[in-house]
């Protein structure tokens, strides 16, 4: 429930130890990347487009040129598309604390305006993110004076290093699904197949969910649940439908290089090998929208300047971690907005 008063003095005060604990944590992470040779960068915030993928709203605006006319343009929901220009343009370290977008989320894990912390490294694999996340994990304990990560009764340890599994595996061994019989070497998929193991494992889904859907269903009732408690966990090599900018892995087809980094159930981050094949790329935007325009009735844009970057970005991993959800787990606090300085009023 959101605090509408959170600036009332006695509110203030009771605030004001987690949002100190914010700023050490900060300023740790920064130490960190300014250590391991990391650019800070600051991405414009407007965009072309707010992002491709499904599911993800934006918020709309106009930009009015000085022949008095509005443009389209959008707050971006990350600022993914704008550091990856700048590994085109030839950097090779770079992170940013930049404020993201996103309508319709707002909950005890969800803010209209939240901070992201992203960043990326040329020629290396993905799996160096995964240590990335780790020295994370540990930092923002330390900083806020913590031995636990903590969210209502879910506890994990940050010092610990996290386990990790494939998404086929945590399917097999939570669901008893067979995810990777799903899927087709070319990407194709038999929502059919996977409805038919979900009936068998007792998990209810309606008539007109695509496979996507199905798929997102079983990870949040069957699998979510069970990540991140006692350490971390990395859910790794997400199949290739839901690979979003991520490559596809070398020796499987199926999957790609994309992982997601959970603590106390609730995910952190979301890493890729950056997929830099312009022509793939603009095939999952264009299919991503395609659904969308199904489902919500408003595409969006392909920013057609970052796809013709996308050529020229090296090899590449990338990740963006919730910086406010870092915070919230390691103040023990209830929600993201108790770890925010001035959470987004609700006009409700």
């Amino acid at each position: 429930m959101t605090d509408s008063q959170w600036w009332q003095p006695h509110r203030h005060t009771d605030r004001r130890p987690a949002l100190l604990a914010r700023n050490r944590i900060q300023r740790a992470i920064r130490l960190w990347l300014d250590d391991h040779g990391f650019t800070e960068v600051d991405p414009a915030a407007l965009a072309i487009s707010p992002g491709n993928e499904t599911h993800l709203h934006g918020f709309a605006t106009s930009m009015i040129g000085n022949d008095g006319i509005g443009r389209d343009m959008y707050l971006h929901t990350s600022p993914e598309f704008a550091m990856k220009k700048l590994l085109a343009a030839g950097e090779q370290r770079i992170a940013a604390f930049s404020h993201v977008w996103r309508n319709r989320e707002r909950g005890a894990l969800h803010h209209p305006e939240f901070t992201m912390l992203e960043w990326y490294r040329v020629g290396q694999d993905y799996t160096a993110l995964m240590e990335d996340c780790s020295d994370f994990l540990r930092l923002a304990a330390e900083a806020a004076g913590a031995d636990t990560l903590r969210f209502r009764d879910a506890v994990c340890d940050p010092f610990a290093a996290p386990d990790r599994i494939s998404v086929a595996d945590a399917f097999t061994a939570h669901a008893g699904i067979d995810l990777l019989a799903t899927i087709s070497d070319d990407g194709a998929v038999d929502r059919d197949g996977l409805a038919r193991q979900m009936r068998s494992a007792d998990i209810s889904f309606a008539p007109g969910e695509s496979w996507s859907d199905l798929f997102s269903r079983v990870l949040s009732e069957r699998i979510e649940p069970h990540l991140g408690h006692g350490r971390a966990t990395i859910l790794d090599r997400y199949p290739v439908p839901e690979a979003a900018l991520a490559r596809r892995a070398a020796d499987d087809p199926r999957v790609s290089e994309r992982f997601e980094l959970y603590a106390c159930g609730v995910e952190l981050a979301n890493g890729f090998g950056e997929l830099t094949d312009p022509v793939e790329q603009r095939r999952r935007f264009r299919a991503d929208m395609e659904e969308r325009a199904r489902i919500y009735g408003d595409p969006y844009p392909l920013d057609e300047d970052f796809l013709s970057a996308l050529p020229l970005v090296p090899d590449a991993s990338g990740i963006a971690l919730g910086f406010d959800r870092l915070v919230m787990l390691a103040t023990s606090a209830p929600s993201i907005e108790a770890v925010m300085w001035a959470p987004v009023p609700d006009p409700a």
